[in-house]
């Protein structure tokens, strides 16, 4: 028998570089909850548990429509403004439109329209105003940073008028609960997160679209060479955004029994940083929804242990912005090795 029928594979070496960038920020969640539980007992008590997956949901919700934009190589930077006039309209429509708006008292609930056409209101906003974005994102040619920059200032422009001056809130006690409800023990802001996320995973990894979202991500050019409707996908992530900041925006509101049109200010930054962290690349093409849901709750749990320990808010804000800039160095280099190997 030869030599070489005889010689056995060369194994190829471990990629310590690929396991560190898919499984670290589990690894770095539970770090930080050890951590924390040493050093503040108060931290992993069910009631401090609770009430950091309600703090994170509405973030995780726009979380998960951020990363549909990710995965295409996108951004969206109005989230948060989109979130706010999509929140004052569905506020609106559950007071009864916007001369009832800053009624109050036991007498207001029968002039409203119902939290269904609230909800409906909230939805329709946000994805018009994700589509009108996506439209000149893909059929203008403007640049996704450019457009949605400028959407940010219009859309919150947009919540001061529709505001006029000042906050909506007292609605009916159906429309309260589902951002105050709850499942037994769950909160009913964190059920709404969890299952959004559970069918975003599906559409991602199991769907056609899904398969689409990754090409379109990883080589744009190739993806419209094999046929792909490009604009049409690129357009459809923006709607998406849209419809999770209409959810985010009904449940915001009936958490806070309020809505007004600062709501939302800085979500841009820790939705941005929930996806990055949870292993979505900026460049597109690598991304999951598991993978968001960690980094939205590591910076949840993270900003928790830090206000049990009396950390600075502004120091809170120092820690987020260098977590972001090495969890986007981080993701460069993998990639970078990935190119090599």
């Amino acid at each position: 028998m030869s030599e070489a029928a005889t010689a056995k594979p060369t194994s190829r070496p471990t990629d310590f570089v690929g396991v560190a960038a898919r499984f670290a920020p589990l690894i770095f969640l539970l770090v930080l909850m050890i951590g924390f539980a040493i050093g503040e007992p108060r931290f992993l008590t069910p009631f401090n548990l609770f009430n950091v997956m309600r703090q994170v949901s509405i973030v995780g919700l726009l979380a998960i429509g951020m990363t549909f934009v990710i995965l295409t190589a996108g951004i969206d930077l109005s989230v948060g403004s989109l979130l706010a006039f999509a929140g004052l309209a569905a506020a609106a429509v559950a007071k009864g439109g916007l001369a009832n708006r800053f009624s109050v008292g036991t007498g207001q609930d029968s002039l409203g329209y119902g939290w269904e056409l609230a909800l409906l209101a909230a939805v329709l906003v946000g994805m018009a105003g994700g589509f009108i974005q996506g439209f000149a994102i893909t059929r203008l040619k403007v640049p996704a940073f450019v457009v949605t920059l400028g959407g940010m200032s219009v859309f919150r422009g947009a919540a001061l008028l529709l505001a006029g001056g000042g906050p909506i809130s007292g609605f009916a006690p159906d429309f309260i609960w589902w951002g105050q409800g709850k499942i037994g023990p769950v909160p009913i802001p964190v059920v709404i997160f969890i299952a959004f996320a559970l069918l975003a995973h599906i559409v991602l990894r199991y769907t056609r679209y899904g398969r689409q979202l990754y090409a379109v991500g990883d080589n744009v050019e190739a993806a419209r060479l094999s046929g792909l409707d490009v604009r049409a996908v690129i357009c459809s992530v923006y709607v998406i955004i849209g419809f999770f900041a209409g959810i985010g925006a009904f449940v915001l509101s009936a958490r806070l029994d309020s809505a007004e049109a600062v709501a939302g200010t800085g979500y841009e930054l820790t939705v941005i940083a929930s996806v990055v962290i949870g292993g979505t690349s900026l460049f597109g093409g690598i991304g999951t929804i598991f993978g968001t849901v960690i980094g939205t709750i590591l910076i949840g749990v993270l900003l928790n242990g830090l206000v049990l320990m009396g950390v600075s808010p502004y120091i809170q804000q120092i820690i987020i912005g260098v977590i972001i800039v090495l969890a986007v160095a981080f993701d460069t280099f993998a990639k970078s090795r990935r190119r090599t190997t």
